[in-house]
């Protein structure tokens, strides 16, 4: 089936519906995600990068990034901490940089996992300019993983 079927109650008529198997926007296109498959999601991962890869510094945050042996796709995380402000703050920072690596993702190679830390000043800036250094960081990851590779 192609979703979940669902009764409703509307006054006296019953109504049922079908959900649809993918999510759509307000525009009836097709949503955009960030599935698991591409996120670090284990505490073990994240301590590797952190203590096995390499960093990269930017005005707004800090990328660390380390190669994997597999050949899997990137697989990029998150860690904002109690430090950078309330859990809203904190949300926002998660919510705006999933979205900037979301629409950078393609440019990194492979078999790499990515730890992005903001600093708290990634709420004040506009939104294109945390783009742009998630893009600037996934060039230098790229130029790095291929000059290690020759």
């Amino acid at each position: 089936m192609a979703g979940s079927f669902r009764n409703f109650d509307v006054g006296r008529w019953k109504v049922s519906a079908v959900a649809p198997k993918r999510r759509l926007d307000g525009s009836g296109r097709e949503a955009a995600t960030f599935p698991r498959s591409v996120r670090l999601l284990r505490h073990s991962d994240f301590e590797d990068v952190y203590k096995q890869g390499r960093r990269h510094f930017a005005a707004h945050l800090t990328v660390f990034y380390l190669r994997r042996a597999d050949e899997g796709g990137p697989r990029i995380g998150f860690t904002v901490g109690k430090a950078l402000g309330g859990a809203v703050q904190r949300n926002r920072m998660k919510r705006r940089l999933r979205e900037a690596v979301r629409l950078s993702r393609h440019t990194l190679p492979p078999a790499v996992d990515v730890v992005v830390n903001p600093k708290k000043s990634l709420l004040k800036i506009a939104f294109s300019e945390i783009v742009s250094e998630i893009g600037c960081a996934f060039e230098v990851i790229q130029r790095s993983i291929e000059a290690k590779a020759k």
